[in-house]
């Protein structure tokens, strides 16, 4: 499947690559809250993002975006590229999980299928939302660039090892504050990559071979003169 709006050229291109990437994102934040609304654990981020929004009396959405910017800054720091979808992603998702949460659309299953299926629901649509924000090949979110970053500096481990040792550690931390642990935590951890992998293949997508665009060669093409003819 092509994208021709994937290069970002022109500045009419990234601005409808923003708005793409908004709207998914919002969406992805409804995924987000599905799974949590499940009440059967959280996702290991999300059990860090419950913990502090816990401890500290804080919204869900506003301990999501201090994460979110912490991370961005030690993705800065490991001088990784930064995109502008990491910037939506930091605002965006938190405060869509509140604004569902304010809503309160759907009642919290009473049954384990129920809670399941729920979670599953959640993942799927946070499955396709990453196809749609990823093809806009504005960046990716920051806990994925931060999952890179570690890579790179820690060679001689894999990759697998690697993402494991972090959702350990902020599932761990996130407990220790009150997060929310449970089956569900499991069911996040080890599925979200397969259907992820399932979804991409139902639209024949390979995230590996979008050239995404950094935040400084977008604001050129967005305020400069020319066409980017790269």
């Amino acid at each position: 499947m092509k994208y021709p709006l994937r290069e970002n050229r022109t500045p009419g291109a990234i601005l409808l690559n923003m708005l793409i990437s908004f709207v998914s994102l919002f969406v992805n934040g409804f995924g987000v809250w599905l799974t949590i609304r499940a009440d059967f654990g959280a996702a290991p981020w999300d059990v860090f993002n419950l913990g502090l929004s816990g401890t500290f009396g804080i919204r869900y959405g506003t301990a999501s975006i201090i994460v979110s910017c912490t991370i961005l800054l030690i993705d800065i720091l490991l001088r990784e590229p930064i995109g502008l979808t990491m910037i939506i992603d930091a605002v965006t998702v938190g405060k869509t999980v509140d604004l569902f949460n304010l809503l309160d659309l759907i009642p919290v299953p009473e049954t384990i299928a129920g809670k399941i299926l729920m979670q599953l629901a959640g993942l799927v649509v946070l499955a396709y939302t990453y196809f749609f924000y990823m093809s806009a090949a504005l960046g990716c979110g920051p806990r994925d660039t931060l999952l890179v970053g570690l890579k790179k500096r820690l060679k001689h481990i894999p990759i697998g090892i690697v993402s494991v040792m972090l959702l350990a550690t902020v599932t761990l931390v996130g407990w220790l504050l009150g997060g929310p642990v449970n089956v569900g935590t499991l069911i996040c951890a080890f599925g979200s990559g397969p259907i992820m992998q399932l979804a991409f293949f139902t639209v024949r997508f390979d995230a590996t071979k979008v050239n995404h665009r950094n935040i400084v060669d977008s604001c050129r093409v967005l305020f400069g003169r020319r066409r980017d003819n790269r």
